[in-house]
Parts: C-alpha cells; sequence; structure tokens
C-alpha cells in the first residue's frame, strides 16, 4: 500500500468513477491507474469497486471506508508538507480562496491589495463559483479557504466563522416612483418586477423568506449571479433590483439610485470556511484577519483544535 494508490483512488472518485479521466487529471495512464487499484485491493482482500466489465459502475460499502481513511491520509500529508515548508520558507508558498462574485468584486479587492503587498513571495488564487460549488472545493482541498454566505455553515466537515452581517438594498432608476415612498414596503416593491439573485446566491433565500412571511409573491422577472448583470437590466428599465447593498457605489453607478431595505429584509451573515484539521500557514491566518479583524489567528486555531 502505498500513497499513489490512495491519490489515485481519491481521484477516481473524484472523477465521477472515470478511470480515463483520472489518469489525465494525474498525468500517468489508465492501465496504471487500474493495476493499482486492483494490487491494493489485492492487498486489502477487498473491492473497492463495483464493476461491470472493465468500467467501474459504483464504490462499495467498504471502499467508502477505504475511501475515507485514504483522504484523511491524504489530508494529513499535505498539513505535512505545509509545516514543512511554513518553518522552511515564513514568507513564500501559494494560497487559494474560492468565493462569490460579490465577495471577489466588493468584499476583497482591499483585502487582497494589503495581502499581496505583506507577502509579495506568496501566489495568491482567486477561484470563483456557487455557495455549494465553494464548499466542495474546500472539502477537496482544491482551495485552502472558502467565503461565501449560503450553504458553507450545512457542512459537518467544515469549520465555518462568521465575518460580517450585510443588508439589500433596492436599486432603481433615477425619478422611480418607489423614490416617492417614505418608507419602501414590500407590497409596494411587489408591484414592479424585480431583478435579483439566483436562488442559491448573496442572501436569496432572505429575500424569499420575508416576501413568504409576508404572504405577498413577487414577481420575479430576472434573476443573475452578478450583481452588475442585476444593475445593468435595472439601468435599462426591466425593473427594481435587489441586491447587496456593497455592490452599490455611488460614484460608479451614477445612473441608478439606492433604497435602503435593512427594515424589510433580515442581514445575511458571510462566512469563512476552513476544512476540519486543515493545517493554515501563518499567511492564511493573517488573510482571515484582514478580511475578519477579529478573527485572530487565536481565534481562529481554537476552532479548528476543537474540531480534532
Amino acid at each position: 500500500m502505498n500513497l499513489q494508490q490512495l491519490r489515485y483512488l481519491n481521484e477516481i472518485v473524484r472523477c465521477n468513477l472515470n478511470i480515463s479521466d483520472a489518469a489525465n487529471a494525474l498525468y500517468t495512464s489508465q492501465p496504471g491507474v487500474s493495476k493499482q487499484i486492483k494490487l491494493l485491493e489485492e492487498e486489502l482482500g477487498i473491492d473497492i469497486f463495483v464493476r461491470n466489465g472493465k468500467r467501474i459502475v459504483a464504490i462499495t460499502e467498504p471502499g467508502k471506508a477505504v475511501l475515507d481513511i485514504a483522504q484523511r491520509v491524504l489530508h494529513e500529508t499535505e498539513n505535512l508538507k505545509q509545516v514543512g515548508q511554513e518553518f522552511r520558507t515564513q514568507d513564500s508558498g501559494s494560497l487559494s480562496i474560492a468565493t462569490t462574485h460579490t465577495q471577489a468584486r466588493y468584499a476583497l479587492p482591499h483585502v487582497v491589495k494589503e495581502f499581496t503587498h505583506a507577502y509579495p513571495g506568496v501566489k495568491l488564487g482567486l477561484h470563483q463559483g456557487s455557495p455549494t460549488q465553494i464548499a466542495e472545493m474546500v472539502l477537496s482541498g482544491e482551495v485552502d479557504i472558502g467565503i461565501a454566505t449560503e450553504s458553507l455553515a450545512l457542512y459537518d466537515e467544515l469549520v465555518t466563522l462568521p465575518c460580517y452581517e450585510w443588508h439589500h438594498c433596492v436599486v432603481v432608476p433615477p425619478k422611480h416612483p418607489l423614490l416617492l415612498e417614505k418608507k419602501l414596503t414590500l407590497k409596494k416593491l411587489a408591484q414592479y418586477p424585480i431583478i435579483t439573485y439566483d436562488f442559491a446566491f448573496t442572501g436569496r433565500n432572505k429575500i424569499n423568506q420575508a416576501f413568504n412571511e409576508a404572504n405577498i409573491v413577487p414577481n420575479i422577472a430576472l434573476t443573475a449571479i452578478d450583481a452588475d448583470v442585476i444593475k445593468t437590466y435595472v439601468e435599462l428599465g426591466l425593473g427594481v433590483g435587489i441586491v447587496a447593498q456593497m455592490a452599490f457605489i455611488p460614484d460608479r453607478d451614477r445612473h441608478l439610485r439606492m433604497i435602503d431595505a435593512g427594515h424589510l429584509i433580515e442581514p445575511s451573515t458571510t462566512r469563512i470556511a476552513i476544512r476540519k484539521n486543515q493545517y493554515l500557514r501563518g499567511f492564511g491566518y493573517h488573510f482571515i484577519e484582514l478580511f475578519a479583524p477579529h478573527l485572530t489567528r487565536n481565534a481562529v486555531a481554537k476552532a479548528l483544535h476543537l474540531t480534532v
């Protein structure tokens, strides 16, 4: 049994049981991958996979147990590498962040700028995706840290820490009738076509909850994952927009007006996610603290330690 075999096993599962895709991802041959998996099965005395001819169609129950252990071993192996790098080269290496468009566009730029100035030798990678994709990237080890509003807290394998609360706002063209309202209501808002986030993004569940609790059916005319797209279609007069308040920048959004919706929609919480038992290098802790100052190294380390 060796680490290579465990890597092959993990990659086959990650590639939806497609050995060819796994071999390509590992820059090796399909027969080589198949041979190593067979050797692992023979050594363990079990079938890890269910096969139909030469094709893998499922993972067996004992195979699931082997996979779980293999992933933990691979994860701890990576942690060992990180420990070595931490003490060998403290100010160089790489840090990967997965986040949504809203966070990358509006919340992270000043953090990234300050971080790159502090650690010019660290290669910083930003990956965008849906909250579910972000959680999966953290779980797989593809990225070190995930940042999103939805979904992260639903995964038991992740340590999630609250960063900050934020509110939604309504954006409309200048001279829109809603600007004349002394206090915006959901009933008034529902009289117009609404352009807002796709269901899985940026506090959309809070928007739905507000209308549901008021027994009002909104006219959702268009959805998008990108606040800039939403604002563009509002400018074209296709409806009123509901976006994260951080996404409205007066100097840039000169053709729009903002109406506070904090009294209509409950605040949302942006969270940071780290895989349980993850070894974070010093600059990883610093990135988190730049983004959420209350999440000091001691606070994050304590949260990670409590999950061991």
